[in-house]
């Protein structure tokens, strides 16, 4: 029996006997045992396992890899851990793996939420602490796509577990999905810029969003009026003079509307306006989109009174801070600016629309049209501008500095353009307190 690769032991604590197996440097493996009472017994049991291997509960230990099992209850330290799975990875044995108390080894889909948390985001302190722009409502958009697309098809994983392949499948899901290729794309970035963050950050060993190509192709086009139809709609009785004059000063400047419904009295120049912020529930008054201000030309003297009047009209006062579109409900808050684009398809019925078709037109296609007949006209460099463009297809970049004479061409093209839209005197009646429903919006009232 002493010529036996291997060891019997009986213990006085346990009733069955152990058995010792040796490693290929001869050197003894922890005990097993045999759930025999006597050693030939035990010895036969032994025996057999060396040939066919113990059985498992549903596979079969050969000694070899009980010493392979041993070799791993040995490692002490992270870094022994780490050369064992980059081994096997290098093998190709391991796709990728996720250490114990490293950063990959959080919830992924926790990671991307806690990433986009305007409260608990350190992508969003870092953001705000180099002054860099981003907005509340940004941050729960983002949220929300996380919790629409990206949870469902990722839940369960670790930030390190994400691979090439699983944004590769991601993608291809989105894909299926019937929504325009700059949606599709944005879904995807709002997973990818947090993955990209942790790279740079070395909190995951590789960036699985290089390589991948995103949508293409045309979006949906938006529909824009013609400067004839655009002058008709502007005849007609609005259900609000702060509306309408919202819808004008959008056809001739193309601005935004958080930055129309967070002009202030002090915003009002004598033939231009100050762009210095944006409005959004979120956020309330922040810096306009890409954090620059701007001086947008308005050559139109009957529409700068009608802005001044409107603002001598506020209910609740007026002061430098005061805002011009104001709202019936709060002090401290513009109206809403989703009014404006329902008092845009209400004037359309009104000249000759169909409620379907109304519908086809937003508040943001002024920004197109503004941008769609002075590109004709103006240097893409003073349309950007006006218009706070960063970056746009249609646009190439242009050059921040103002030059001499930019003022005066931007105030002639824009004359010649829209010349039609604006009457020669833009009358602001005193407002009407009577609440007034506005159709296309749930009945909704204005405020």
């Amino acid at each position: 029996m002493n010529g036996d690769p291997f060891s019997l032991i009986k213990r006085s604590d346990r009733p069955c006997i152990l058995v010792k197996f040796k490693d290929e440097t001869g050197n003894y493996l922890p005990p097993v045992s045999t759930k025999k009472k006597t050693k030939e017994e035990a010895r036969q049991v032994a025996f057999k396992w060396l040939r066919d291997g113990m059985p498992q509960k549903n596979a079969v230990m050969r000694v070899n890899d009980l010493a392979l099992k041993d070799t791993m209850r040995k490692l002490k330290t992270g870094e022994e851990v780490e050369l064992i799975q980059a081994e096997l990875k290098r093998l190709g044995w391991l796709k990728n793996y996720v250490r114990k108390d490293t950063p990959g080894a959080v919830d992924f889909i926790s990671f991307l939420d806690t990433f986009w948390d305007w409260t608990t985001s350190p992508y969003i302190e870092e953001l705000l602490r180099s002054e860099h722009g981003i907005h509340r409502r940004h941050c729960k958009t983002q949220k929300q796509v996380i919790e629409n697309y990206w949870k469902p098809f990722f839940e369960g994983r670790y930030l390190g577990d994400i691979t090439y392949d699983d944004i590769s499948l991601f993608i291809k899901e989105i894909g299926t999905k019937n929504l325009s290729p700059s949606r599709k794309n944005c879904i995807i970035k709002a997973g990818t810029k947090p993955l990209r963050w942790a790279f740079a950050r070395g909190d995951i060993e590789r960036d699985p969003t290089r390589g991948h190509i995103l949508f293409t192709g045309q979006d949906r086009k938006r529909h824009i009026l013609t400067p004839m139809v655009a002058a008709e709609a502007f005849k007609v009785d609005w259900i609000d003079d702060r509306i309408k004059i919202a819808n004008m000063l959008a056809s001739v400047t193309g601005m935004r509307n958080g930055e129309i419904v967070a002009l202030r009295f002090q915003d009002i120049g004598a033939d231009c306006l100050y762009v210095q912020h944006s409005w959004n529930k979120a956020d309330g008054l922040k810096p306009p989109k890409n954090n620059e201000v701007r001086t947008v030309q308005i050559p139109f003297p009957a529409l700068i009174k009608g802005l001044i009047e409107l603002a001598k009209q506020n209910p609740w006062g007026v002061a430098p801070d005061s805002f011009v579109f104001w709202s019936t409900v709060k002090k401290d808050v513009p109206m809403r600016g989703e009014y404006f684009v329902n008092g845009l398809r209400k004037a359309l019925v009104d000249i000759g629309f169909s409620k379907d078709e109304a519908k086809k037109y937003d508040f943001h296609c002024w920004r197109h049209f503004f941008t769609s007949y002075m590109v004709k006209k103006l240097d893409k460099k003073l349309i950007k501008s006006q218009t706070g463009h960063k970056t746009d297809d249609m646009i190439e970049l242009y050059s921040d500095h103002e030059t001499v004479g930019d003022k005066e061409l931007i105030q002639i093209a824009s004359k010649e353009t829209f010349a039609e839209l604006i009457p020669e005197r833009t009358n602001v009646i005193a407002f009407r307190r009577k609440p007034l429903a506005i159709p296309f919006a749930d009945n909704a009232v204005c405020g």
